[in-house]
Parts: structure tokens; C-alpha cells; sequence
């Protein structure tokens, strides 16, 4: 039973530079557009940091299993019910699991300010009880609830707890120094996000997410050869998601390749119409030149 989750892919929006080469007048439609988006991006992310799913990365001893397992059984029926269940069996005894299941429950009802206490609290219990690994499980897990409810300030301090206590090396550590490096570019500190980016792909090379979010922030830079090597790493590992596609397209177009934009776009939208991705990728495809018609000798 895991207490923290690995992260999934989610989309980034677009931004407005990529109206320097499209129809300016779409800046306030665009701009609503990737802020919903983003918050979403947060959400889910807070969501999927919380227990869920039995990857079994992350055990839990057996004299607490069952009663962790129904505390989320509750979270997950009703968020009031799983806070009431999550106190009761912290009160009988139920160490930093509680808290955990505590903070999971806030986060299923989007209530992020007692979700990032729960998970706190939880870290400190865990660390006095001599588990500082699993309280840095929950220094993340408050970091992503922090980073939900639009505090990256808070988010970030949290991370950086996380990493203090030591995670080993791999995915796990990579994850959280990738949910730092989204904090830390919500704050406008890029350089210190690029840092972040760089060993989230050292320590979780097979995340998509780790280089499409690099590929972004390349691209916000200006570094754009970085940008388009990294976002072909992300097309590799995940072409079948609409967010990568959007992001093709977007770095391609800033390096006048409007034929891979255009392909990569019509991707996205054909992927996940609906989504913030292909809804973004649409409006795109909509303000890029028609491609040129194709001459007698092209062709024969």
C-alpha cells in the first residue's frame, strides 16, 4: 500500500510567447486558457501524490493496512468521512498513517490548506518516530498539496524538506526535485527550476513529464535547441499524449518547422479534442498559415 504515488502525465499549456509568430488577438482567450489549465495540472497532481493505488513501492506495516486501507475506502466515498475516520483512528493509534489518510481525505475535497497541515504533521510524526524517509514521502506530499492550493512559496519550502531527509536515489527523488523544479517556475525563479529539471532527468530518465516540462521551460528561455532535443525525448517515451503534442508543435513553430507544428498539433487534437491540450492545439492550427499548395512537378 503506497503513500505516495508516482506522478502521471498531465499537460502543461501553452504560453503566450507562441503568439510572437500567431494572431495576437487571442492573447486574453489564450492566457484564461493556460491558467485553467495549470490549476488543474496542480490538482491532479495533489490528488495523484496521496495514496491510491497499491504500486506496493511504498509498504505499509501489516497491524495497519487494514485500517489504512479503509480510511481511504472512506476518503474516497466521502472526503468528511474519511477526515472523521482518519481522526478517530489517530486518536486509537494510528501513527502517521492517519495523518496521511487525513491529508489524502482534504485533498479528495480540494480543502488544500488542511490537506498540506495533515501531510506536515504526518512528516513529523514519522521523523520522531525514527522514519525520516517516510516523513519525506509527506514533506512531498504537502509540497504538492501546497502547489494545489496556489501557494508554490509553500510548495517549494516543502520540497526542499523532502530532499533534506534523504530520499534514495531514483524515480522517487527525481519526482519530487520535478514538482520543485513547477513550484520554482510559478515563483519566476527559472534558473533555480532549470536545476531541478536537470536532476529529475537524471533520477527518472523514463518520466515523459520530466522532459516535456524541461522542453517548456527550454523553450520559455530561449534555448530553443535544448527545447526541441528535449520535447523528441518526451515524443519518444509518450507520443500518445495530447500535452507532448502540443508542446511539439509549439517549439517547432518558434523554430519555423510550421509543417512538424502542424502535424503535431492536428495530433493533439485528434488525441484528446476536448482537453485544455487540444483545445490549446486547435486554436493553434487555426492561426497558422494554410501550407502551400502543392506545384504541377511537386506533384507528379
Amino acid at each position: 500500500m503506497p503513500l505516495l504515488l508516482p506522478l502521471l502525465l498531465l499537460a502543461q499549456a501553452y504560453d503566450p510567447e507562441i503568439e510572437a509568430v500567431m494572431n495576437r488577438s487571442a492573447r486574453r482567450r489564450q492566457e484564461a486558457a493556460a491558467e485553467a489549465q495549470s490549476q488543474a495540472h496542480s490538482q491532479a497532481q495533489a490528488t495523484r501524490a496521496t495514496p491510491a493505488r497499491a504500486d506496493g513501492r511504498i509498504p505499509v506495516p501489516e497491524k495497519f493496512a487494514a485500517p489504512f486501507q479503509a480510511c481511504l475506502d472512506e476518503a474516497n466515498q466521502s472526503p468528511e468521512k474519511g477526515v472523521a475516520f482518519a481522526e478517530k483512528w489517530r486518536i486509537d493509534g494510528g501513527s502517521f498513517y492517519a495523518r496521511n489518510c487525513m491529508g489524502y481525505a482534504y485533498a479528495r475535497g480540494e480543502r488544500w490548506t488542511p490537506a498540506v497541515v495533515a501531510f506536515e504533521q504526518g512528516a513529523d510524526e514519522a521523523e520522531r518516530g525514527g522514519e525520516p524517509v517516510q516523513g519525506a514521502r509527506l514533506w512531498a506530499q504537502a509540497g504538492n498539496a501546497a502547489l494545489a492550493g496556489g501557494n508554490p512559496a509553500k510548495a517549494r519550502d516543502d520540497f526542499d524538506a523532502a530532499l533534506a531527509r534523504g530520499l534514495p536515489d531514483g524515480l522517487e527523488k527525481g519526482e519530487v526535485h520535478l514538482d520543485r523544479a513547477r513550484a520554482l517556475v510559478a515563483l519566476d525563479d527559472r534558473s533555480s527550476a532549470r536545476q531541478s529539471l536537470d536532476v529529475a532527468l537524471e533520477q527518472a530518465p523514463q518520466d515523459p513529464l520530466a522532459w516535456l516540462l524541461s522542453a517548456t521551460l527550454a523553450r520559455r528561455t530561449g534555448e530553443m535547441v535544448l527545447a526541441q532535443a528535449h520535447i523528441a525525448r518526451a515524443v519518444q517515451l509518450s507520443a500518445d499524449d495530447a500535452s507532448v503534442a502540443l508542446e511539439e508543435g509549439n517549439i517547432a513553430v518558434l523554430t519555423d518547422h510550421d509543417d512538424i507544428a502542424r502535424a503535431a498539433w492536428s495530433r493533439a487534437v485528434k488525441l484528446a479534442p476536448a482537453s485544455p491540450a487540444g483545445k490549446a492545439a486547435a486554436d493553434n492550427l487555426s492561426r497558422l498559415p494554410a501550407a502551400p499548395a502543392a506545384t504541377p512537378a511537386q506533384s507528379r
